[in-house]
């Protein structure tokens, strides 16, 4: 019996949506049925009819939870609709259980199987065309330079003309993983002269390849899991020693230094605002709830300094930039959604997976990702493999004795 699939509308102040009508295309013609709540594509330009066009049914949204038995969406939806979701439902999205356990426990206890794309092991080959984070951030890097551009007063390029040459802008990004290696590559583009700061030295290649100037500290950070990894109070307050000068010399600071689930590393210090040109400009992107890179940065927000530069908490890029991110959402969806189906048509967990075993937050009751446990304190869960590794050696100790 084939699945059924639904994908829900996004709150009113994001513009994506989890599934396209080319997606939705090929998930019918798999087999499944799809199930998308009415106008959940409309503020990325997807109208119903395209979806219908497409195959899939136009609803309203206690319908499309109640015939479900995999829910996608963008973000976590609200509590209401969290708590409508049933036993052996399963949600896929960027859930942010990694930022709130409690509602990764209520998941759990009413046997909720979620899926939650912040927990995906993004060095696992495979698990690429997955990798939303990915997808999401290349967004947010690229629409990060030409928010820049608009809110810069003065030219980005070069320019030369009968009235006199207007020197290039230049840029500083710190952080030079997916999202600041594209707002490297479209600020060059821009005609701008760029420097990529990071603390892992390994990025060096991928900065210079774009025709950029690499900058480091004597700082390392290199991690696990393609992050850096969470410096020291000493290590960072190296780093932003060491930062103050190249932000200084910079008319543009772009910052891309997430931390899922944690509070971002704060780069840009309250003295390196107020040491800042006037007309500078900072882009935050790690800009959150949890605080951001910029000190004074705001998410949602444009906030205008005493010496005139600005810092723009540009929290939520993608859905700036909707129709292009959600048809590379889709793609991420879509490619879960092949790994999580058997040849029957339906969903098979295998939580021995190296990939499904942290992508999977939670399953049949329990808190199932290894990454998520270890951030609520639970103890590990052995692989079925690896516990009888451990039976096996176990036995062969007390034999011996």
């Amino acid at each position: 019996m084939a699945i059924t699939i639904a994908a829900l509308k996004e709150a009113a102040d994001e513009h994506r949506v989890s599934l396209v009508p080319s997606v939705v295309k090929r998930l019918v013609k798999q087999g499944c049925q799809v199930l998308v709540e009415k106008d959940a594509g409309a503020a990325a330009n997807f109208a119903d009819q395209q979806y219908v066009d497409a195959g899939a049914k136009v609803v309203d949204r206690q319908q499309a939870i109640d015939q479900a038995n995999l829910v996608t969406v963008v973000n976590r939806p609200d509590d209401e609709t969290v708590a409508k979701l049933k036993s052996g439902q399963a949600l896929l999205g960027l859930l942010s259980l990694s930022v709130d356990h409690d509602v990764a426990k209520q998941l759990a206890n009413r046997q909720v199987t979620t899926l939650s794309f912040e927990l995906l092991p993004r060095t696992v080959s495979r698990a690429q065309s997955m990798d939303a984070l990915s997808s999401q951030s290349s967004v947010a890097g690229y629409k990060a330079a030409l928010v820049a551009a608009d809110h810069f007063m003065r030219y980005f390029p070069m320019m030369i003309t009968a009235a006199g040459t207007a020197k290039p802008a230049k840029v500083l990004v710190l952080g030079t993983g997916v999202a600041g290696l594209q707002a490297i590559g479209t600020a060059k583009r821009l005609g701008a002269i760029v420097s990529g700061y990071d603390v892992r030295p390994a990025s060096r290649g991928e900065v210079e390849s774009l025709g950029a100037k690499f900058l480091t500290s004597s700082v390392s950070a290199a991690g696990k899991g393609g992050y850096a990894r969470q410096l020291t109070k000493e290590e960072q307050q190296k780093q932003q020693d060491e930062l103050a000068g190249f932000i200084a010399d910079s008319d543009i600071v772009i910052t891309t230094a997430r931390v899922p689930g944690k509070k971002p590393p704060m780069l840009v210090t309250e003295k390196s605002v107020q040491a800042a040109k006037p007309g500078s400009i900072f882009i935050d992107i790690a800009a959150s709830e949890l605080g951001g890179n910029v000190a004074g940065s705001k998410p949602g927000a444009v906030v205008e300094t005493d010496n005139g530069a600005e810092i723009v908490g540009a929290d939520n890029l993608p859905s700036e930039l909707a129709t292009s991110a959600s048809e590379m959402y889709s793609k991420n969806v879509q490619a879960v959604i092949k790994a999580l189906l058997d040849k029957e048509g339906n969903i098979a967990i295998d939580t021995n997976d190296d990939v499904m075993s942290e992508l999977v937050a939670t399953y049949q009751g329990q808190v199932i990702s290894g990454r998520l446990r270890a951030q609520m304190g639970l103890p590990e869960i052995k692989k079925a493999a690896e516990a009888e590794k451990a039976d096996a050696s176990s036995q062969k100790q007390a034999a011996t004795k």
